[in-house]
């Protein structure tokens, strides 16, 4: 029952470190550029992420999408906090007090405490083949997240690979021991979509904004 709760925790935090050094590698490589972002590039608050139509997905503009990593970086960030929250009521019911977001990994990867029913089933749904933690989707939100840093393009797949493998490292150092075998899994299939991206054969769909 713990490990379902223990494996969205770390799946998460793989997805979240990973965000951020792949922003910080597009920041690098985007410093070169001229380009100009206009106020109408910036994302709405509050703009719900969809998956785009196969059309948008071939689009390559090689200019950051800011409209897409803002959703995809907010989607994050409300999941997070949600886990979060859960966390920290578990945590307060069984007297440890939480410093930091290390502190938390580090409570969850001991695996002593008891989890309740209700959460044990959303823990369940969410790393489910078809969850919101599950391998397809997780990997899904990297890729798309890459994909828009870059403006599809796929020139800059190493470069992204690269700080996704970092991400996954530190998520590790953070967790204190081997990630579950599903984030293992998960790895694996981001590698696998970045290949087919790079190399062109790429069969995922993108995130788009939803217009109109």
């Amino acid at each position: 029952m713990e490990e379902l709760f223990m494996t969205m925790n770390a799946i998460n935090s793989v997805n979240s470190t990973t965000n951020s050094y792949q922003t910080g590698t597009a920041s690098k490589t985007a410093s070169t550029s001229t380009d100009k972002t206009t106020t109408s590039d910036k994302a709405e608050t509050g703009v719900v992420y969809e998956k785009s139509s196969q059309t948008d997905k071939d689009t390559v503009t090689k200019k950051t999408d800011y409209a897409m990593v803002a959703k995809l970086k907010a989607d994050a960030e409300q999941r997070t906090s949600q886990l979060r929250s859960l966390v920290e009521k578990m945590m307060t019911k069984q007297g440890t007090a939480i410093a930091n977001a290390d502190s938390m990994w580090s409570f969850l990867a001991d695996g002593n405490f008891t989890v309740d029913e209700e959460t044990q089933k959303q823990a369940q749904a969410d790393i489910a083949e078809d969850g919101y933690w599950g391998v397809e989707q997780t990997s899904d939100r990297i890729l798309d997240f890459a994909k828009a840093l870059s403006g599809n393009d796929p020139e800059k797949a190493d470069l992204l690979i690269d700080a996704f493998k970092k991400g996954f490292e530190d998520a590790t150092k953070s967790w204190g021991k081997d990630l579950p075998d599903i984030s293992q899994r998960t790895y694996d299939a981001v590698l696998e979509k970045f290949d087919k991206w790079k190399n062109g054969s790429t069969t995922e769909t993108a995130g788009t904004e939803t217009e109109n």
